[in-house]
């Protein structure tokens, strides 16, 4: 991996470890308001097991899985222009109120349409603060090692959560999906209420007259996005690397059944992917804080997609675990390096737009991962273990500057 060369504005960044140290109050208010949201986000978990406990097909319950996902892609992209038009702190909070409502309300409904579509909307209003908290994040920082630090502290902060709520969510299944869903709705709420009471928006950004981000609104700002084509290239590789990633709960667990090993098993393969981002992921990310952006995602997806499709080839938990530790290495390289190169991309009118579009195509990739994934392991598995393979490399190459921007960038100046 190549690191950059020397520029001035690069050599005055702080170290990582003090980018951290120094990162601003409101990366921390952002963080705590996520933690709390992901104790209690149960519903996506525990939908289908809540569906089909309650008398409905197993198809059914996929349904309204597969309408969250669609709600997921367009609250994104809703969240990204709420972001830039009313105001990060605003959209969190309406996102967090909503999502608080629905949710309740989900235990108490009985016809299947109705549950659809509410659960439908909850896929859309949870996804609304995304762009908003990421741009929170972007808008506290000032150069990129604190960009790298906002971002890994934010992740920690989602994984410990995400920890957490999962066994809190068994033990509450356990008993009631009443207090589950409520739990849910009070953990949304509680986000919107830290938010509200901690956070305030940064003060906006001024430009001229004739900054034509200043004309960015609704569709005209996304298509504004759209004619970024460095912004397409950097879309386009995540949904194909989300749809590698995904196949972790995909292919990997069909492959595990297939040579004989258990649900513990994997749940144990699942369990040390856990443990090794919430102990490594920030020092990965400061070790890899002053390489380009670009090489470092490179490096990470094609790890990832190496790690997973030799997944075919290991029939023993030494083995799988193996191939774990490399899959996790590409995702701790790539996570919060991607979320902080595309905050480097995006033009100061435009940060919450931006992120809605990364969140909408992160919310793509893994929402059509498991319906591809599951059709071709049908077909056969070594079509399976090739398709990942091939897309992690697709998924590496889009990472790096095409050949003519390439070429544009090393052309000196006349």
């Amino acid at each position: 991996m190549s690191t950059a060369p020397p520029h001035p504005s690069r050599a005055a960044e702080p170290r990582f470890r003090d980018a951290l140290r120094g990162l601003p109050g409101r990366v921390w208010i952002v963080s705590l308001g996520i933690l709390v949201n992901r104790v209690g986000n149960f519903l996506p978990v525990f939908i289908v097991f809540y569906l089909t406990e309650r008398g409905h097909s197993a198809g059914a319950a996929g349904f309204v899985l597969g309408v969250s996902g669609l709600g997921n892609v367009l609250g994104n992209a809703v969240g990204g222009h709420l972001a830039d038009k009313i105001g990060r702190r605003w959209t969190i909070m309406l996102s967090g109120v909503t999502t608080a409502a629905l949710t309740a309300a989900v235990p108490f409904l009985e016809p299947l349409p109705v549950i659809v579509v509410v659960v439908g909307l909850i896929g859309v209003t949870s996804q609304i603060y995304r762009p908003a908290a990421a741009a929170v994040l972007l808008d506290s920082v000032t150069n990129n090692q604190q960009r790298l630090a906002a971002f890994g502290v934010f992740r920690f902060a989602m994984n410990i959560g995400a920890a957490l709520g999962g066994v809190i969510g068994g033990v509450l299944a356990s008993t009631s999906y009443v207090e589950l869903f409520l739990g849910n709705a009070v953990a949304c709420l509680l986000f919107g209420v830290v938010v509200a009471v901690l956070l305030r928006d940064a003060p906006s950004v001024r430009a001229d007259a004739g900054d034509t981000d200043t004309q960015a609104d609704g569709a005209v700002g996304y298509r504004q996005a759209f004619a970024d084509r460095t912004l397409l290239r950097f879309l386009l590789m995540t949904v194909v690397a989300e749809f590698v990633y995904i196949q972790s709960t995909v292919g990997l667990p069909l492959h595990v059944g297939d040579v004989g090993l258990t649900e513990r098993d994997f749940g144990l393969l699942i369990g040390l992917n856990g443990l090794l981002v919430l102990v490594f992921e920030l020092p990965i990310t400061g070790a890899v804080s002053r390489c380009r952006p670009q090489h470092v995602l490179a490096v990470g997806n094609l790890l990832i997609g190496v790690g997973l499709a030799l997944t075919g080839f290991m029939s023993s938990m030494v083995l799988l675990s193996v191939t774990v530790l490399i899959w996790t290495l590409g995702e701790m390289m790539a996570s919060s390096v991607a979320h902080a190169y595309l905050g480097s991309l995006a033009p100061p009118r435009m940060v919450g737009r931006y992120q809605g579009l990364y969140g909408a195509a992160y919310t793509a990739g893994t929402g059509a991962g498991p319906l591809i994934g599951g059709a071709v392991y049908a077909v056969g598995p070594w079509a399976l273990w090739t398709l990942i393979g091939t897309a992690g490399l697709l998924a590496a190459r889009l990472c790096l500057p095409s050949r003519r921007a390439a070429a544009t960038a090393d052309k000196p100046d006349s």
